[in-house]
């Protein structure tokens, strides 16, 4: 049976033809991100890693992945964009993988090129993952939401702590929502300053947005960026609403909580 490799920068909605498919995406390496692959029934998947992280949240998904038979690795934040799969496919270099993919002989340093077709022979079917429990979270006032796709109408005006990169891909599926403050996860900026691409995008859009370090807050979770965040970077409207590179997340949040209360 010929095996595809496919490449997407999100995984977060995979097609059908996924199913059995060698899938590099420029989604992070977290849990999250690795439920939705093997949910997919991905054969194998390469992510990015998203600067690693705190408590190697960025790799966080090649146990979990292992865990359900399927093979997964990640690229270096380095050496390709996150949010990007064609710069992953024709620039990433491999950072981790996890026991099944390391039996298919990918290692660290390897392109990710080499490392798909390798893949290729990686054991199918895997057992699919169980139901995840809920991915949004009220902390504070503020919506918690694991993925920025988890956005919804409703968020419109309030201040959401995502659990995601802040690549440009994050900036076109939360605009439309048009919150009053987006917090993304920096995902180590990485090469290009990838992880934070969004942020001017946003600008553009009027919504006030900011990325905290990977370092301090762990990637794929909403309350982390919220509750552990250190900010690392923000655009203009981020600015004004207070927000200060070395500064709280969860202390910006209360700031503009208690404004936009005081004014009401």
């Amino acid at each position: 049976m010929s095996v595809t490799v496919l490449v997407f920068d999100s995984v977060t909605k995979l097609p059908p033809e996924a199913n059995g498919a060698v899938v590099i995406g420029g989604s992070h390496g977290a849990v999250y991100a690795a439920h939705l692959s093997a949910r997919s029934g991905c054969r194998a998947a390469i992510h990015h890693d998203a600067g690693i992280g705190r408590n190697e949240a960025g790799v966080g998904g090649l146990a979990y992945a292992d865990k359900l038979g399927m093979a997964m690795a990640a690229v270096a934040t380095a050496s390709a964009r996150i949010g990007d799969g064609a710069d992953l496919q024709a620039r990433g270099l491999i950072s981790r993988a996890n026991g099944l993919a390391a039996a298919c002989g990918v290692v660290p340093g390897m392109s990710a090129r080499e490392a798909a077709e390798l893949l290729k022979q990686a054991p199918w079917p895997h057992t699919l993952p169980p139901a995840k429990g809920e991915s949004r979270h009220l902390a504070e006032g503020v919506v918690c939401a694991d993925s920025a796709s988890l956005l919804i109408p409703e968020d419109r005006g309030r201040i959401v702590a995502t659990g995601s990169h802040g690549a440009l891909n994050a900036a076109a599926a939360t605009a439309p929502f048009q919150p009053l403050l987006l917090m993304f996860n920096d995902a180590g900026f990485g090469a290009d300053r990838g992880g934070v691409l969004a942020l001017p995008e946003l600008e553009r859009h009027g919504i006030a947005a900011l990325a905290v370090a990977a370092q301090s807050a762990c990637i794929g979770d909403g309350r982390s960026t919220l509750q552990d965040g250190i900010i690392s970077d923000a655009n203009p409207s981020a600015y004004r609403l207070g927000a200060l590179v070395g500064g709280s997340a969860l202390a910006l949040a209360r700031a503009v909580a208690e404004k936009r209360g005081s004014a009401s």
